[in-house]
């Protein structure tokens, strides 16, 4: 099976979990299915960056720059097609929620969430528009349609209308490939002026859904000798000076480090050092920086929305994201009840095993299985 992955949106540190995903899959899919022969469709800035896409794959460039919103759609809608059939694949996977609507071979889409329809205040502008026409164009126009979880699922079929025996829920795995090792906790704590503190770790993309306001309202209510301090990779967005500004506000800034994003060894450090993560969003596709600290054995507290609960079982302290108090009780808890933090610690290891990159690899492939199936007519 000649399978081609649609990677046209990737720019490398610039995509957070979808970036993750799809550098740990085109990773597993050949050590799961070596009777796959893979080609990538990248974009410019992939293409010079490099990546797994020139260990594990032939690769083909879609000639656009993915930074500009208006040239990734026409890399993909235009482009891709012809470049596809060129290439002679069987099957397109398309990794990032939207499609090509065309081309003679079988098209499979991830489509990660829903957002744009659950939280519409989350994509605004040119991008807003073209989520709200693109994704559910890619949903119907394609022959199998992938999610992360049965959370995400059951919005397909409910907002998008997607017949379920189309859908195939496709967990993400935990533990992610990273190169060289983790920066020392010491190290860490000298570049980000941490001291002796203890750390809140909430690695998350600065954007309006992911719910950070509350999340400073909630370091706020803690009192200052137990407050931790409070340290946010994710990769940049304008909303940033916005959460700058709030935390001022509240007298919390220098309780607070905002960075962007960060390299997989310092990012390893982070999770080392980190006494508890706390992930506030309102709405998740999957939530992988969730199992992520699990896999790292990090108590973790978060969000009671969407496909969360799901993912953490009963691994993580549950809280209500719209209510600071919840937020900082459930810090609280985990920072004070040593017994409490310990059960996290062992229950997050457990919890993160059940899922693995290979398993997501073996069901995905499953899925490319069902696509080129034969197309039963009835009798």
């Amino acid at each position: 099976m000649h399978v081609g992955l649609n990677l046209v949106f990737l720019v490398p540190a610039e995509q957070g979990g979808m970036e993750v995903y799809a550098r740990e899959l085109l990773r597993a899919l050949p050590v799961e299915r070596p009777d796959l022969h893979i080609t990538a469709f990248v974009n410019r800035e992939a293409r010079r960056a490099g990546g797994e896409w020139d260990e594990f794959a032939d690769v083909v460039e879609v000639p656009v720059s993915a930074r500009n919103r208006v040239e990734w759609v026409r890399g993909e809608q235009q482009l891709l097609p012809a470049l596809a059939q060129r290439a002679g694949i069987d099957l397109l996977h398309s990794l990032a929620s939207t499609a090509p609507v065309r081309g003679s071979f079988r098209r499979v889409v991830t489509i990660h969430d829903l957002l744009y329809r659950v939280i519409p205040r989350a994509h605004f502008g040119l991008l807003g528009v073209g989520m709200r026409v693109l994704i559910p164009a890619a949903a119907h126009r394609s022959h199998r349609v992938i999610v992360d979880s049965q959370s995400t699922r059951n919005d397909v079929r409910r907002l998008l209308h997607v017949p379920l025996r189309k859908i195939d829920v496709v967990p993400l795995g935990s533990g992610t490939t990273t190169v060289g090792d983790a920066v020392p906790a010491d190290v860490l704590r000298e570049r980000h002026g941490l001291g002796e503190r203890r750390v809140a770790l909430s690695v998350s993309a600065k954007r309006p859904h992911k719910n950070l306001m509350r999340l400073l309202e909630a370091l706020a209510l803690i009192a200052l000798p137990r407050r931790p301090v409070l340290v946010i990779p994710g990769y940049r967005t304008p909303y940033e000076q916005a959460l700058r500004e709030r935390a001022e506000a509240l007298g919390v800034l220098s309780d607070v480090r905002l960075l962007g994003w960060v390299p997989g060894p310092e990012l390893d450090g982070l999770y080392g050092l980190a006494d508890v993560f706390v992930f506030p969003s309102l709405y998740e596709g999957f939530g992988l920086p969730v199992l992520e600290a699990m896999h790292r054995g990090v108590p973790v507290a978060c969000s009671d929305r969407s496909s969360l609960p799901e993912v953490a079982g009963d691994a993580a302290l549950l809280f209500d994201p719209d209510d600071a108090r919840s937020i900082a009780t459930s810090i609280e808890r985990v920072l004070e009840d040593l017994a409490q933090s310990q059960r996290l610690r062992a229950a997050g290891r457990a919890q993160a095993r059940r899922f693995t990159w290979a398993a997501t690899a073996r069901a995905t492939a499953a899925s490319y299985d069902r696509a080129l199936a034969p197309i039963k007519l009835p009798a």
